[in-house]
């Protein structure tokens, strides 16, 4: 066998191992979220809440406590999260939410959702009916050419 083909069978190799890799910790990791998930539902409760705001920030920066800060996962603490600052009962309290429900939150409206600890899991329903989201995704050149803008 010359060089050539012994450097590309191991590339291959390789390149076959960081896939299966990649396959089985994907695996992994989708089962754990899905198990996490199952709690966070068990655990939801229903609450009427008033949004004060709502904003992508840095869990830092968001002022939740120092043992929730210290707590969360590396990359969660680096990543901006979507945050809502909202009044359940007569408290005003910080919350995180999911990002599909984060885009559908009425501002300064009254809202039914359910809430597991500080986290948003879902959204029931909205005092003045559910909001409307437009798609604001940006064409590209076809879409221009093809009038869909």
């Amino acid at each position: 066998m010359n060089t050539a083909t012994i450097i590309l069978l191991t590339i291959c190799a390789v390149v076959l191992a960081g896939l299966l890799a990649v396959y089985f910790g994907g695996r992994k990791m989708q089962k754990k979220q899905d198990e996490q998930r199952a709690e966070l539902e068990a655990h939801g409760q229903i609450a009427s809440i008033l949004v004060i705001d709502k904003k992508k920030m840095k869990l830092k920066d968001a002022g939740f406590p120092d043992i929730v800060v210290k707590s969360a996962p590396r990359a969660a603490s680096l990543a901006k999260l979507p945050i809502v600052k909202a009044k359940i009962g007569n408290k005003i309290q910080t919350l995180i939410c999911e990002e599909d429900i984060f885009k559908v939150l009425p501002v300064k409206k009254e809202c039914k959702v359910v809430v597991s600890g500080l986290y948003i899991i879902e959204l029931k329903s909205v005092r003045g009916g559910m909001p409307v989201v437009e798609n604001n995704k940006k064409g590209g050149l076809m879409a221009k050419l093809r009038g869909e803008q």
